[in-house]
This record gives structure tokens, C-alpha cells and sequence, in this order.
């Protein structure tokens, strides 16, 4: 009798373990099938954001740009820190906006007092697309800027050309992204930020942002607000000189400028796509050092404006490679032979009082286009507007044979 009951014992417990492992089996089946089901949800939702995002895209696009200028009324003016302003702008005419790809930048032409010839300016947009209104943010420190500071207000003119350039982020991508930006060349960045933020798209973002202290923190209130409501944005705030009522880790997270190897310790691998604002020096240094890392050169994107930036950016000549060249600017009849000795013909020109309309200086807005007459030239870098077959910008070449400019 005990060897039966043994074996009755044996048998349930094996039917008990049996039962739970069905149990078990069939438990593990639903969550795997639940699994399966919430990723499926959560692939659709990312299709459905991103469709959504380049129809909005599509949208903002549709509406042309305009030719020539076209005059947008000032209607608010934002102090946003010690001698930055921004600046929002609606169109005088009413009439709807087109869109324009986040890091993007509109073109003024100014009437200045005292100045002979209006003033051109290119200045980043430093919103993402709204259907309503464009934004700028410009520091005061030339002609232009300070011009923008003191004079204008809310209720004038201006002429603006319509959004251009070639720096901008692709929004029809999902890559990972590096933003820097430094004292105010991160107006660029702000659009960019702004624009992956609002879609709804959990698009990893490096918001990486250099300034000296307090004093100089643009938007910071958005900038924490973005950071902490948004898991995708990681911001790294770097003060460069913080005053003693700055408190790391509140105000600024590092203390000292945005570096490669500062980016090489944040980062957790160098596969991202880059892109870069500010002073010529700055950017010359982390291209070089994100080379130095392994990054390619198509990863690496920057926005320059201002001659500064375009030397620091063009590779230097190989000495002995200038060679004497003779430039003829058939309108003015003016001739001079090319040494090397001004950084581009725009700069030559202006050094020989030859009359040449120039806004940017960094190859972007298309002012100083010129016609080639006979002759070739040599671009220190990519131009950022199209340049027909034919002509020339002047602040961003040089003469690689003999030449005869239409100016």
C-alpha cells in the first residue's frame, strides 16, 4: 500500500509540474504575443510621426519662395541676454510664408544712415518653420547687428529676401545628431532642435552649446525646458569663464569650451552627424579634431559667415603654389596682377576701390555674384547658394588663371 501511495503521490506532483509548465508555456506565449504586439504599435506610431513630418514638410514647402526682396513687418522684439535680440517678423503683404529647412538663413538689405549703398546681411533663422512668422536672433557687434539694436523697432520695414542656404538638418533622416554652437551661432542649432522636437520624432539629439557665463546664455529658460520634457535631447551647457554667481550643474553642466575631446567623453561613439556654428577658430579646430576621431568628412557639417570664418575654414595654400595672375575688371577698366596677396577677389577688389556689392562674405546669400568673362577660378570653399556657369563669388575665390570680371 505505501508503494502505491508513492506512486499516486509521484504521478500528481508530476501532473501539478506538468500543469505548470502549460501554465507557464501558455503565459509566456501572451507575452511574447503582447511583445510582439506593442512593438508593432510602436513602429506604426513612428511611421505615422514621421509621414506626418515630412507632409508638414511638404506643406510648408509648397508655398514658393519669392524673388528679389520682400518687405516683412517687425511685430516683436525679445531681449534674450546681454546685447542679443530677437527679432519675429510677418509678412507686410499678409500673404502666407513658405517653409524652409531648419538651419536655414534670411538675407537683409538695410538703409542705413550715412551709408552710401544699402547694407546686406545674412542673419540664421533661429525658429523652426511657423506658418505665421520668420525669427531671427542677432548680437550686436558690427554695422548691421548694432543697427538691428538701436534703430529698428517694433512696427518697421525691412526688405528680406527668402530663406536659403545649404546648411540644414534633413529632416527625412532619423540619423543621431551632434549640435554645437557657440555664443550666437547657435541660432541655427535652436531651428534644428526646435523643429526634431516638435514633430514628435525620437531622434537622438547632442545639444552641445559654449558660451562665457550667464550673462551670454541664450534662451537657457528653453533650453532646460526642451532638455527635460524631451528624453531624446541630451544638453551639455559649457561656461567658458562662469562668474561666482554661476552654479555648475544648474546653470552650465561643464566648465571650460566645447572641445573635441569634451565630445569624445560625452559621447558614446563618434557615429553622428555633426553640426557646427560659430567663431572661425572654434570650428576650425573641432573639424580638425573630428577628422583626427575618425569622423567622416560628409558627417561634418558647418554654417560660416564673415570673411574670418572662410579663412579658418579654406585650406591653406602650399608655399611657392601662388602664382602671378593678371585680373581685369572690364567694367571699371581697372587691371592689377594677382599674388596671393588679399584672401579673395572680392577683397582684392575692395583693396583697388573696384565697386563690388558683398553681404555675407562667406559664400552664402549670392550678393557678390559675379560674371566670368574669360578665365577660371578656385573656390576656398563650397559655395552655399547656386552659382550658374558663368560667374563667380567673389568672396570665396580666387583667381586660378588669368581673368576678366563683368564689374
Amino acid at each position: 500500500m505505501l508503494a502505491n501511495a508513492l506512486t499516486i503521490l509521484a504521478v500528481g506532483l508530476g501532473l501539478v509540474l506538468l500543469l505548470q509548465l502549460v501554465v507557464l508555456f501558455y503565459s509566456t506565449l501572451q507575452r511574447l504575443s503582447f511583445a510582439g504586439v506593442q512593438r508593432n504599435a510602436e513602429s506604426e506610431l513612428f511611421s505615422e510621426r514621421l509621414a506626418i513630418a515630412r507632409l508638414q514638410l511638404k506643406r510648408q514647402e509648397s508655398v514658393g519662395p519669392w524673388n528679389g526682396t520682400r518687405k516683412f513687418e517687425i511685430s516683436r522684439a525679445d531681449t534674450e541676454c546681454d546685447s542679443v535680440r530677437s527679432l519675429y517678423l510677418v509678412p507686410h503683404d499678409k500673404k502666407p510664408l513658405p517653409g524652409f529647412r531648419p538651419g536655414q538663413y534670411l538675407t537683409f538689405e538695410l538703409d542705413i544712415p550715412a551709408q552710401r549703398n544699402r547694407v546686406i546681411r545674412c542673419y540664421s533663422l533661429s525658429d523652426r518653420p511657423r506658418k505665421d512668422f520668420y525669427r531671427v536672433t542677432i548680437k550686436k557687434i558690427g554695422l548691421a547687428s548694432t543697427y538691428f539694436h538701436t534703430a529698428l523697432k517694433v512696427g518697421d520695414i525691412v526688405d528680406v529676401k527668402a530663406p536659403s542656404g545649404g546648411f540644414y538638418l534633413d529632416m527625412n533622416r532619423m540619423t543621431p545628431i551632434v549640435l554645437i554652437g557657440a555664443g550666437v551661432g547657435v541660432t541655427p542649432m535652436l531651428s534644428m532642435l526646435n523643429e526634431v522636437v516638435e514633430t514628435g520624432l525620437q531622434r537622438e539629439v547632442w545639444m552641445f552649446f559654449g558660451v562665457r557665463n550667464r550673462a551670454d546664455h541664450i534662451m537657457k529658460e528653453h533650453f532646460e525646458t526642451v532638455a527635460r520634457n524631451h528624453s531624446n535631447v541630451r544638453l551639455r551647457i559649457c561656461y567658458s569663464k562662469p562668474d561666482e554667481g554661476d552654479a555648475s550643474g544648474k546653470d552650465y553642466q561643464i566648465e571650460g569650451r566645447v572641445t573635441p575631446d569634451l565630445l569624445k567623453k560625452e559621447l558614446p561613439s563618434n557615429n553622428y552627424d555633426f553640426y557646427l556654428c560659430g567663431p572661425g577658430e572654434m570650428m576650425q579646430g573641432m573639424q580638425t579634431g573630428l577628422r583626427d576621431w575618425g569622423v567622416p568628412a560628409a558627417n561634418i557639417h558647418m554654417e560660416a559667415f564673415g570673411p574670418a570664418s572662410v579663412k579658418k575654414v579654406a585650406p591653406a595654400p602650399a608655399a611657392g603654389a601662388v602664382e602671378a595672375v593678371q585680373v581685369t575688371f572690364s567694367r571699371t577698366g581697372r587691371e592689377m596682377t594677382w599674388k596671393g596677396q588679399a584672401d579673395s577677389l572680392l577683397d582684392l577688389a575692395l583693396a583697388e576701390n573696384v565697386p563690388l556689392a558683398f553681404g555675407c562674405r562667406a559664400g552664402n546669400c549670392g550678393t557678390c555674384k559675379t560674371a566670368i568673362k574669360s578665365g577660371k577660378v578656385k573656390y576656398l570653399k563650397e559655395p552655399g547658394c547656386e552659382v550658374e556657369a558663368g560667374s563667380c563669388l567673389t568672396c570665396i575665390c580666387v583667381p586660378e588663371t588669368a581673368l576678366v570680371l563683368e564689374a
